[in-house]
């Protein structure tokens, strides 16, 4: 049974991969529509949240990228940012309308020379988590390396220092406190996928 139901969700993988496409946008919303105190989530409880040292943090690159330096929060800054207002859809059942800003992730991969035609984007994060995204969902116009939230730095409950933010895709694919980012063409799984969620997860 349990072979049947994984040969089911990688045929679903393939499916919603073949549906997704760069013209195929997430709705957006107005600053009204924004939830009040946009829920926190994680695979722990709020008392345990991370608390990163944005001074030294750096973001560590691996796998297929020409220029494996690492970046430091003030260096991602002085790259081009875009904001959204979008939905985030957990797999528990609720959603939450926020309000984010960061660097375009297809510019981010474009200026450090990863491979785009590689499969994969791994992200490890400092709250222990890791998971994974398709290279399309990637290079979609609306996937930001997120460093505000609402016109602000994002507070720790949210991700400092960055934080994914892909509203193609559930909430467990948003990853918080990146702190790695590997290019690959071998499957990395992911933190809820290895335990049997869809990997592909787009909405």
């Amino acid at each position: 049974m349990e072979s049947v139901l994984g040969g089911i969700s990688r045929l679903n993988d393939r499916v919603q991969g073949a549906l997704f496409g760069s013209t195929r946008l997430a709705p957006t919303f107005d600053v009204a529509d924004i939830t009040p105190d946009f829920p926190f989530n994680a695979y722990y409880p709020a008392s345990r949240i991370r608390v990163i040292d944005g001074t030294t943090w750096k973001l560590e690159l691996a796998g297929l990228v020409s220029d494996k330096a690492p970046w430091t929060l003030d260096r991602l800054r002085t790259l081009p940012q875009e904001a959204q207002i979008t939905r985030h859809v957990c797999v528990e059942g609720w959603s939450a309308i926020g309000q984010w800003s960061g660097v375009p992730f297809r510019t981010f991969l474009e200026r450090i020379g990863a491979d785009t035609t590689a499969r994969y984007v791994r992200f490890a994060c400092g709250d222990d988590y890791w998971t994974s995204i398709d290279m399309p969902s990637a290079l979609h116009p609306q996937t930001i390396l997120a460093l505000d939230y609402a016109g602000a730095p994002l507070p720790p409950k949210y991700g400092f220092p960055v934080k994914l933010r892909i509203p193609t895709k559930l909430g467990f694919k948003n990853p918080k406190h990146i702190m790695a980012i590997t290019v690959t063409n071998d499957y990395p799984g992911g933190y809820w996928e290895d335990q049997g969620y869809n990997w592909f997860s787009g909405i």
